[in-house]
């Protein structure tokens, strides 16, 4: 995905500094100090090396939470398969109608059968849209959070505000837009952070 929004272009271009192996060694230094890794991105998903990094990392007796856009739910089911995540925070970009405008990506249905994999799974997970008022509406969100209560969702829907605080894929700035939280229609508990 190529969010505007999205401040990990050294992640989303591959352009990090530390190898797997660094990685790990960095983690042995940690064990007892930490609990658990965050896998996060870009797409850690796209990954195809992920089981055998997240099998490593337990290893060391760390939890894995996962963030995740879920254009990828071969390898989430992968790796649900094999117990391997303890957390999982799905990325809800956008409703269907503006999912390409936002995300650059056409692979909506991939989205959704991953929410769908998450929904029946027995882990703990979340969903979460980061909102630039600028590119989603009130009614956007009032959608999505709809969806996902049809769904059978029953978790805290979290709304991320957009603050252009480092610079972003997109270089795209802070909001001129209102949005009105109370326009927002959903019997769904929204928190805003």
């Amino acid at each position: 995905m190529r969010c505007s929004y999205c401040y990990n272009g050294d992640i989303v271009f591959s352009t990090g500094e530390r190898t797997l192996e660094e990685t790990l060694i960095f983690l042995q230094t940690r064990s007892g100090l930490l609990d658990g890794v965050v896998l996060s991105g870009g797409e850690a998903t796209m990954f195809s090396g992920l089981p055998e990094f997240c099998r490593k990392i337990k290893t060391l007796g760390f939890k894995i939470k996962l963030d995740t856009n879920g254009t990828n739910p071969n390898m989430l089911k992968a790796l649900m398969d094999e117990e391997l995540l303890d957390y999982v925070a799905l990325d809800y970009k956008a409703p269907i109608p503006k999912f390409y405008e936002i995300t650059k990506n056409r692979n909506f249905s991939y989205f959704e059968e991953s929410l769908d994999l998450l929904l029946k799974a027995d882990i703990d997970i979340e969903v979460r849209t980061t909102l630039h008022s600028d590119l989603l509406s009130e009614h956007d969100i009032s959608f999505i959070a709809n969806d996902l209560e049809v769904r059978g969702y029953e978790g805290i829907y979290y709304v991320q505000e957009f603050v252009r605080d480092v610079a972003t894929i997109g270089e795209i700035e802070n909001p001129k837009s209102d949005f009105n939280r109370n326009k927002v229609l959903s019997t769904l508990a929204i928190e805003y952070r």
